[in-house]
């Protein structure tokens, strides 16, 4: 079918149930729906794929991110979230399909558990080990007679794996590494194309998911990982990882950089002017108080912030 005939009422079907699927309230029965809605016909299935392709390519930020931009500015105007898409309907009709289903991955709509955005869960494992989830992560967990196992889907997971009376390892799955533990704290997180392994106590075993040879990282070290490759081990400090505690811990670190770890913790967008990017900025921030730790930096540096909605916002120089 040539995209660029669907239907636009089909287009706006396709839209509300993005906005709805990524809203943080969607139900099961909605998945069903959603998953019934495509299957329709052809021409649905391609009107999903272009709504996608929209929120994925078009916008230069997160799908997740322009869902929530696109809600904010529905209210703002008192529309419809369709009337909202239908203003960018040009690019549901016009821009490019090349674009991947990873970014709206299903698997995470379905996870064992999952965390939204600024949310934190603890989990009480059967085996006494304990997970606790980060900011919109997501995993699915499957313990067995042989292993103890958790597939990571996204984000980060920080791991207390008890040792087990039967001496199963506990296993760490991402899309491009696997982890092996036997009593180890150490933390997982998927960054872009890349997963870090971050070791607080123990020691952790890590394989590429496409080698066959493993690195071993003691307590101190982490490490990044592609599926056919691994980056240098770096030390770290254990003591500043505290997001756990609510906090972010910067040692002359780029501004850029920490506005880019608060945003993980606050819905919209948060850019950062090219101009203060490379400022070093040391201290403590609040991760649950977000716009408290934008405050602090606008108070204690040559900063502004600047903003359309809360959900909008920009960290410029100061004038």
């Amino acid at each position: 079918m040539n995209s660029s005939m669907i239907n636009p009422q089909i287009l706006g079907e396709a839209a509300d149930w993005l906005v709805q699927l990524h809203s943080g309230t969607a139900t099961p029965s909605d998945h069903q729906a959603i998953a019934h809605w495509r299957n329709r016909s052809a021409e649905h299935a391609q009107a999903w794929l272009r709504a996608e392709a929209l929120l994925g390519e078009v916008r230069s930020v997160p799908a997740n991110l322009a869902i929530q931009t696109l809600q904010r500015a529905a209210r703002k105007e008192g529309l419809s979230r369709r009337q909202t898409l239908t203003r960018v309907g040009l690019f549901l009709m016009a821009g490019p399909l090349g674009f991947a289903s990873q970014h709206m991955p299903w698997q995470q709509w379905t996870a064992d558990q999952r965390t939204a955005v600024g949310e934190q869960k603890r989990l009480q494992l059967p085996d006494g080990s304990e997970l606790l989830l980060n900011t919109e992560s997501a995993v699915n967990i499957a313990f067995n007679g042989h292993e103890r196992r958790v597939m990571l889907l996204d984000g980060e997971a920080l791991i207390s794996a008890a040792r087990d009376p039967g001496a199963r390892p506990f296993i760490v799955e991402t899309p491009q590494c696997i982890t092996r533990a036997t009593s180890a704290r150490f933390c997982v997180r998927i960054h872009g194309s890349r997963s870090q392994v971050s070791v607080l106590e123990g020691l952790v075993d890590v394989t590429p998911l496409l080698l066959s040879q493993s690195a071993t990282l003691k307590a101190g070290e982490r490490q990044s990982f592609k599926p056919d490759r691994s980056d240098p081990v770096e030390r770290f400090d254990t003591s500043a990882l505290a997001w756990d505690k609510g906090m972010l811990l910067a040692n002359n670190m780029r501004l850029d950089e920490l506005l880019g770890e608060l945003s993980r913790y606050r819905p919209g967008v948060l850019r950062c002017h090219a101009d203060v990017a490379g400022l070093r900025v040391s201290g403590a921030f609040s991760l649950r108080d977000t716009d408290a730790s934008l405050r602090l930096l606008s108070d204690t540096l040559p900063l502004k912030i600047s903003s359309l909605t809360r959900y909008w916002m920009s960290v410029e120089p100061q004038v």
